[in-house]
């Protein structure tokens, strides 16, 4: 079917010959984009009049932000403390918790593909749990506050890390780690002294990284009861207060940003 729609291109060769040019996918390829959308607007009953008609509104919640209620600022220095801790344990402790995990995920290191295998299904069940699931999940076992969004940036940490740290891990050169081993090394010693001095650079940039992002994820984290400034944002739009909101953005904005430029600065250094 697809060969009589689009039919190969037939070139003729100086030699006389007459040769079929390899068929190009695009037109197959733009074909199922093109029924995905169709299905996708039908499935998810997407109207643009809608956004058409209603979509002025958001512009006028901004409008409310603006200026933002500068005496609310004092209110908030304490949740955003809450954030940032929970997002900075969060990101440490799940960076240190990632190494093991991708130590037995990396098949060059641990040859047994039930243990690779079922460390690997295990970082990928956690990183399809979004965080505030996660969260929502930790507030009823560990109670509401901080504690369990530091679970929750704990849990995602070490299965972003981890993914990436044991793909890292298994392109590392192996002749040393061979060459220790072959020495009377067990793995875990020959793994600490030839494999993860190679990953650690790439290690590091990744867990600050993360943790950049953990900071804007612990700001809704609140919505489920996890603590830090999420609540008072929950707690503004709850009660339409978007000048509170807005001056939450906003100092929201200025601490990711200070944080991302540092962490940039870093990054840079190490890679």
């Amino acid at each position: 079917m697809y060969d009589k729609i689009f039919p190969p291109k037939k070139i003729q060769m100086p030699n006389g010959k007459t040769v079929l040019e390899k068929r190009s996918r695009t037109p197959l390829v733009i074909i199922l984009i093109m029924a995905g959308l169709f299905f996708s607007i039908e499935l998810t009953n997407f109207d643009i009049n809608q956004i058409i008609k209603n979509g002025y509104k958001f512009y006028m919640i901004i409008e409310e932000m603006i200026p933002p209620k500068w005496e609310h600022l004092p209110n908030i220095w304490t949740p955003l403390m809450d954030t940032i801790k929970m997002s900075l344990l969060g990101s440490v402790l799940g960076s240190l918790a990632a190494i093991p995990f991708a130590y037995l995920a990396s098949s060059n290191i641990v040859k047994s593909n039930v243990i690779n295998t079922a460390a690997r299904i295990f970082l990928s069940l956690l990183r399809t749990m979004p965080a505030l699931v996660t969260a929502l999940i930790a507030t009823f076992v560990f109670g509401l506050g901080t504690l369990a969004g530091t679970v929750a940036i704990f849990l995602f940490t070490l299965s972003y890390v981890g993914k990436l740290l044991y793909e890292q891990i298994e392109n590392a050169g192996m002749g040393s780690f061979e060459a220790m081993e072959s020495l009377g090394m067990t793995k875990s010693q020959a793994f600490r002294q030839a494999i993860f001095p190679q990953v650690l650079p790439n290690y590091l940039s990744t867990s600050l990284f993360c943790f950049e992002g953990n900071v804007r994820h612990a700001a809704i984290l609140g919505y489920v009861g996890a603590g830090g400034i999420g609540l008072l944002l929950d707690e503004g739009i709850g009660w339409r207060d978007y000048a509170s909101v807005g001056m939450i953005l906003l100092v929201l904005a200025i601490t990711v940003f200070a944080i991302e430029t540092v962490s940039e600065h870093f990054r840079k250094k190490l890679v």
